[in-house]
């Protein structure tokens, strides 16, 4: 496995690459590498002769009330993990690297980015784009893997393609869980022994949720439901059921539905989400 810290010698080996026809697929990470990683790399696999895994703590997407400098930042474990993964090149760059002075750039994420996550985190969605749209650039992958558990960020990231022009094409896969239901995520390191007993209550009671609804339950009844069952244990940042095409409100029409959800256990922010087909529709 290659590795490069800074864009010149990565661009080098890439072109070198291109020019003998290979096809090219990034993972964007902020490390903290964990399975649901690898997963995401296998997929990238299997869209591309060649896989660029980047690590990179985004600091645009941080509020200054948020876990920046906590963050978890396990470069050697990654790196040893991603050699045992067969990656073929992995990018660990600066924060200069990637914005060198006068290189951001704000992005209008668009009404999307105003709801749910966007509303208790403002400029995170637009700090995402930037370092999303910067490593579009410098990597120019024909293909780039995301996960469907950060869901509002997949779209907004679909949809800064197709305004940018940009022809990567942008894949996705279910959400990793651990055995117990628990979305994986490099924050439920965070959690204490007795918090992370009680994680995998989030996804339970949003399976519920959506059980009740394919069983014929008011919709709104059904929220109201979740979020009383959710607050014995969690602080309920929010929690939606919303057309699952482009987080708008549900209508007679919608069929793809996705429950949607943000808590907090403790110290630690969690978020999950469920998509299913509505049978009535």
């Amino acid at each position: 496995m290659y590795i490069f810290e800074q864009i010149g010698p990565l661009e080098e080996y890439l072109n070198s690459c291109r020019e003998d026809d290979l096809s090219i697929a990034l993972v964007p990470t902020m490390g903290g590498l964990h399975d649901g990683h690898l997963k995401l790399i296998d997929k990238a696999k299997e869209c591309s002769d060649l896989v660029v895994v980047s690590a990179f703590v985004n600091p645009t997407q941080f509020s200054e009330s948020e876990d920046f400098e906590a963050y978890p930042k396990t470069l050697s474990e990654d790196k040893k993990l991603l050699k045992v993964a067969k990656v073929d090149a992995m990018f660990t760059p600066s924060d200069n690297e990637i914005y060198p002075e006068g290189s951001s750039q704000d992005y209008d994420v668009g009404e999307i980015g105003k709801i749910l996550c966007g509303i208790s985190r403002p400029m995170h969605f637009n700090g995402v784009s930037q370092v999303v749209a910067r490593l579009f650039d410098i990597v120019k992958p024909d293909y780039a893997v995301f996960g469907e558990k950060d869901y509002q960020q997949l779209l907004i990231i679909n949809s800064l393609a197709e305004r940018q022009g940009i022809k990567t094409t942008i894949v996705s896969i279910p959400t990793v869980r651990e055995s117990d239901g628990l979305a994986m995520s490099t924050r439920n390191n965070y959690l204490s022994s007795e918090d992370r007993a009680n994680a995998p209550l989030f996804y339970q009671q949003l399976e519920a949720t959506k059980e009740a609804i394919l069983s014929g339950a008011d919709i709104s009844r059904a929220i109201e439901q979740a979020k009383d069952a959710l607050n014995v244990i969690f602080d309920v940042e929010y929690i939606e059921v919303l057309n699952a095409n482009n987080l708008t409100q549900i209508t007679t029409s919608s069929s793809e539905i996705i429950i949607i959800s943000a808590v907090r256990l403790g110290e630690t922010r969690l978020i999950d989400n469920i998509v299913f087909r509505r049978l009535d529709v």
